[in-house]
């Protein structure tokens, strides 16, 4: 491959997606992509790592229709204007006129809350948590790019129910910790969760918290969020419960979205290298592949031995790939480094004589020689020191890419310099700070990603709170407040 993903990230990605085949875009559809055995494999890892979480925190599955009247989705007026632009609609079936439009859902609020307002009657029914992993269509109107951007993405969707807002708020709280738990501690992936500007939140909601990494071309992409959605939903849908002196109540609410198809787009992005991917113990489809080092007259010697050693790991419970193809030993290599399989077991003549294997780390690309008698126990240690390389090594260049500035050239000259996140003092988050973000984007093509959330809660000790000689750096106000800037797929 041999292509230097942080000065040419758009072909690392483009050449990487193509020859690991992660993806196909000759699909005759623009925006929609099929996305290939070896991608799916992972994300359907990611998913059951995502889902068991969940569960773990109370959560329980269902599965809501994809498609949703749009007298549903006319519910709530500011969930209905911020995404009306992005629906695809369906007009006809069976060849006639639909007598009402059918959206398909770019997400579920719409769909599933008229069915809790039927389910949610007291104390008892509460709280209702509830998650769905689907697919979602939108019609993106930016460039799209695979994983990344498309019009029909695939995520997890969690909504859940109060009778408090004091419960509710703990459960965006709740819904942050898993997000460090999984995309951090098991994918690897750095980010920071950002408390949005009100500009800038989920459409219908109170208040949304989004978790932004940095990828190698120092722009920032958005992972999960989730959203306080306060009484909105519940007053626009009758969602209402019997408090124990049979008063009707108005229940709280939050939702929250992993997607699972764009923190792929994070992991193969920002652990790969110039070889191609790397990843992480627990994601990749095959964990260790054995490659034959044959000499003509000892060929059926060793492959005796590597389906012996195949068998070992396979009943170990290591996903296991046995390479006996034609192709030379230097091929398969290069071949299995690209597709970023963790661990890689070389056997030969020599290693057979010396009842041992030569195992190499996809990461670091070191060798060892290891007896087969303790192979089990050697990748058992290199399967969790794989995936902390990777995550220390994401963790170091990560702090690299949060920088400051105090005015908007300098700004401009951070991001050109480093790219990432630059925390800038500013007027305010609220609506009327728009027309000041809008000036940033105009003279810097970044967006305002929002205030740090661990700042915003600790800004009663002034965190969060700029110094009385600060200035807003779009209006030149009395600053009130640090957010933080970055350009943004």
């Amino acid at each position: 491959m041999q292509i230097d993903k942080h000065s040419k990230f758009s072909e690392w990605y483009n050449t990487i997606t193509k020859d690991a085949e992660l993806c196909d875009l000759r699909y005759n559809l623009k925006g929609f992509i099929v996305f290939m055995p070896w991608a799916v494999m992972s994300m359907k890892r990611m998913y059951s790592i995502y889902e068991y979480e969940l569960e773990m925190h109370g959560h329980v599955p269902a599965l809501f229709p994809a498609l949703i009247p749009e007298s549903n989705f006319k519910g709530e007026k500011e969930h209905v204007k911020g995404f009306i632009p992005e629906v695809f609609w369906v007009t006809e079936a069976g060849g006639e006129k639909l007598e009402e439009r059918y959206a398909m859902r770019p997400t579920s609020e719409t769909a599933m809350y008229p069915m809790y307002a039927l389910w949610i009657q007291g104390l008892k029914d509460l709280p209702l948590k509830i998650y769905q992993s689907c697919q979602v269509w939108r019609h993106e109107t930016k460039a799209t790019k695979p994983f990344i951007r498309s019009r029909e993405f695939w995520w997890i969707e969690a909504h859940d129910v109060f009778a408090t807002e004091k419960e509710a708020f703990a459960q965006v709280k709740e819904d942050m910790e898993v997000a460090d738990k999984i995309i951090h501690g098991v994918f690897g992936i750095p980010f920071l969760f950002f408390k949005r500007p009100q500009w800038d939140k989920f459409a219908g909601a109170v208040d949304t918290y989004a978790a932004d990494c940095i990828m190698p071309d120092g722009r920032a992409l958005q992972l999960p969020s989730t959203h306080m959605l306060g009484q909105h939903f519940s007053k626009a849908f009758g969602v209402k419960y019997m408090d124990a002196e049979g008063k009707e109540q108005y229940a709280w609410q939050t939702t929250y979205g992993p997607c699972i198809s764009r923190i792929y787009a994070a992991v193969i992005s920002i652990h790969g290298d110039d070889k191609g991917l790397v990843l992480p113990f627990e994601l990749a489809p095959i964990q260790a592949v054995i490659v034959p080092i044959y000499k003509a007259e000892n060929k059926k010697i060793i492959d005796v031995e590597c389906a012996r050693v195949e068998n070992l790991l396979r009943d170990n419970g290591v996903r296991v790939k046995f390479d006996n193809s034609e192709n030379t030993p230097g091929f398969k290599f290069n071949h299995w480094e690209m597709k970023g399989v963790p661990l890689r077991v070389d056997i030969g003549e020599r290693d057979i004589a010396n009842k041992s294997v030569v195992l190499v780390r996809r990461d670091t690309r070191e060798k060892k020689n290891v007896p087969v008698s303790e192979l089990i126990e050697n990748i058992n240690q290199s399967a969790k020191d794989v995936s902390k390389s990777i995550r220390d090594k994401a963790d170091a260049w990560f702090k690299g890419k949060i920088n400051s500035a105090t005015t908007m050239n300098e700004l401009n000259s951070v991001l050109e310099s480093a790219g990432g996140f630059v925390r800038v003092p500013f007027c305010t988050d609220a609506m009327d700070g728009e027309k000041c973000a809008d000036k940033v984007k105009e003279e810097t093509h970044s967006n305002m990603r929002g205030s740090l959330f661990e700042e915003k809660e600790s800004g009663k000790d002034g965190k969060n709170k700029p110094k009385d000689s600060e200035k807003c750096i779009a209006c030149g106000k009395k600053a009130k407040i640090y957010l933080y800037a970055a350009r943004q797929y």
